[in-house]
């Protein structure tokens, strides 16, 4: 597997991939949206402009699904973001790689700083007695594919989920820890902690394989005349297959986010 360019500023550790990578997927998403609202028009309206229409319906139905539009609307904006933010991040790893390769601990820097995995991967193998010591690093990359993103916009739904509830549904958001009994409290502050992991970690688990199959593919690839030929239809096939997951996993991100948000603003009497 290709190391993360990570460097230490402060003592504080960076990956500039994972860094770069999300500025790259806001910026497509704000692209893709300043696009679409450009030259908007009810009579001639551009693909763009209705592809951002179908977009924002098809999360107004989802939301519709899940709560009562009259409250579920203020969450349109963000299953939009969501959605498209999720599935550009999953997206960007998968028409290309940007890998360099480093044989030297010395030119393992970037802005002057040690590349730090690399430097540990080439000490092991000098220190192991290898004749040419060298370690690949991944500069472009699906963001999703990194735990520490996933997790992170797991995290920020699973706070703003607990947050909403306990400003807009206080009585029915606290009461809800107590059902069916008491006792069940703590089996029921374990599953608010298991929705946050599983929450993240689905998102995480299907990028990552499909990159790592990616890696396997080009290896075959990079085998010999036979593995470049086989390569080459299951690379086309396996680009397909994970758009389509790139997108189930990003409306599964989003309505789960949904789901969450109206059990914590719903009362059980409006259910």
């Amino acid at each position: 597997m290709h190391e993360a360019p990570i460097i230490h500023l402060g003592g504080i550790p960076f990956d500039l991939s994972i860094i770069t990578m999300l500025i790259v997927s806001c910026l497509v998403v704000f692209l893709i949206a300043k696009l679409a609202t450009r030259n908007l028009s009810v009579e001639n309206p551009g693909k763009l402009q209705n592809f951002m229409e179908w977009v924002i319906e098809f999360v107004q139905n989802q939301i519709a699904g899940t709560m009562d539009l009259k409250k579920g609307r203020p969450f349109i904006t963000l299953g939009v973001t969501l959605i498209m933010f999720i599935f550009v991040s999953n997206m960007l790893g998968l028409p290309f790689g940007i890998v360099f390769e480093y044989d030297s601990v010395e030119k393992a820097t970037i802005f002057g700083h040690q590349i730090v995995p690399v430097v540990d991967t080439l000490n092991s193998a000098i220190a192991a007695g290898e004749a040419h010591p060298h370690a690949e690093v991944a500069f472009w990359k699906s963001p999703t594919a990194d735990v520490s993103v996933t997790m992170t916009l797991a995290a920020i739904i699973f706070v703003m989920v607990h947050y909403l509830g306990m400003a807009k549904n206080t009585k029915s958001y606290f009461k809800h820890y107590l059902e069916p009994y008491p006792v069940f409290l703590p089996i029921n502050l374990i599953e608010q902690f298991a929705s946050l992991l599983t929450h993240g970690m689905r998102l995480y688990g299907n990028i990552f394989a499909g990159e790592v199959l990616i890696s396997v593919i080009l290896k075959l690839a990079a085998a010999g005349a036979v593995g470049w030929i086989a390569s080459i239809p299951l690379m086309m096939v396996w680009q397909g297959f994970s758009i389509f997951v790139g997108a189930i996993q990003a409306f599964v991100f989003m309505i789960l986010a949904m789901v969450y948000i109206s059990q914590k603003i719903d009362t059980h009497e409006e259910h």
